[in-house]
């Protein structure tokens, strides 16, 4: 499996240091959240995309996915959200990024008029998706924060460029063990993100091993079933001011992670 973090644990750091920080600590690759506060926005014109993609290609740093912030279930007309979503594709084209995040955003819906809202407008979605190469997932979060729940929605859509990312706090939270989860959302996976914090009541991000999320079970299922993509570490220190900041964390973080690779093989 490849490793990577999120630009979530380096809030508004210059691109060339977030790289360096790559580099250093052996990650494969970066997610890189798309707002515009952070130096990689669909705001971003060619040649400003043209020299992140140059930079990512010197650093020989990959870009895993764009985290964007557009609400699939949510209620309301359905073309500014998918106009939003077709921005993130773009800029994940331009930087060849093979993945698009979206969240899901229905709670203020029926779970039932939720799905339907999420599965049409994945549905238009991938098909643009399809045409740049760049896969829109939803992440298990919020009124879908099961693998079960994202799973009824992508079983609708059927498009393999629709699909899901897999946030192992979410998926506990909502009281599923991995197992369940993996099996539930392996159709349709993405990438995996991962992080640990205190308690389902202290949410504040940790050093991987640290807290009490299922971290050795995700990746023993993960490695049981041949899975061999990437997992994400999302360490979200811009919600959270006082928790250490993430480049003190990454050498150990990647260390516990290879070392959870290392005994599950």
């Amino acid at each position: 499996m490849k490793l990577a973090f999120s630009t979530l644990g380096t809030p508004a750091l210059p691109l060339p240091d977030t790289l360096r920080l790559a580099q250093t600590h052996r990650y494969h690759g970066i997610e890189l959240r798309a707002h515009p506060d952070e130096p990689v926005h669909p705001g971003l014109d060619g040649g400003e995309r043209a020299d992140v993609l140059r930079q990512f290609e010197g650093a020989g740093v990959e870009v895993l996915g764009i985290a964007g912030y557009a609400r699939v279930a949510a209620a309301g007309a359905d073309e500014p959200v998918l106009e939003e979503i077709r921005g993130l594709v773009r800029l994940a084209h331009d930087v060849r990024a093979p993945f698009v995040r979206v969240f899901p955003g229905g709670g203020e819906q029926s779970s039932e008029e939720a799905d339907a809202t999420a599965a049409r407008r994945l549905g238009a979605a991938a098909e643009y998706g399809a045409g740049l190469g760049v896969r829109v997932l939803i992440e298990t979060h919020d009124s879908h924060r099961e693998g079960a729940a994202v799973s009824r929605v992508l079983g609708t859509v059927g498009h393999r460029h629709a699909g899901a990312l897999w946030d192992v706090m979410h998926t506990w939270l909502g009281g599923e063990q991995p197992s369940t989860s993996f099996a539930a959302l392996a159709p349709y996976l993405g990438y995996v993100q991962v992080k640990d914090i205190a308690s389902a009541e202290d949410t504040t991000p940790l050093a991987l091993g640290a807290g009490v999320l299922p971290l050795t079970e995700c990746v023993e299922v993960l490695s049981r079933q041949g899975w061999d993509g990437w997992l994400c570490w999302e360490y979200e220190k811009r919600w959270y001011p006082a928790a250490t900041a993430l480049p003190a964390l990454l050498g150990a973080g990647r260390e516990h992670l290879s070392r959870l690779l290392s005994d599950a093989a």
